[in-house]
């Protein structure tokens, strides 16, 4: 599985699982993938909207 930044072919090595409290149930999770180099850039992309819920190392959506 390739990481969701846009652009990039690297394999994805975390499960980043977040939802928009305002369109999702609280237990709806969606996942970007993402690789060991955009792991910071997408988790901080994501909690600076309040939509980050979890990061994990299994890629197991």
């Amino acid at each position: 599985m390739l990481c969701s930044a846009r652009g990039c072919q690297e394999q994805a090595q975390w499960a980043l699982r977040w939802n928009n409290p305002k369109i999702h149930q609280p237990e709806r999770r969606k996942v970007w993938l993402a690789c060991e180099a955009h792991r910071e850039h997408l988790s901080d992309f994501l909690a600076a909207r309040g939509f980050l819920r979890e990061v994990d190392r299994s890629l197991d959506a």
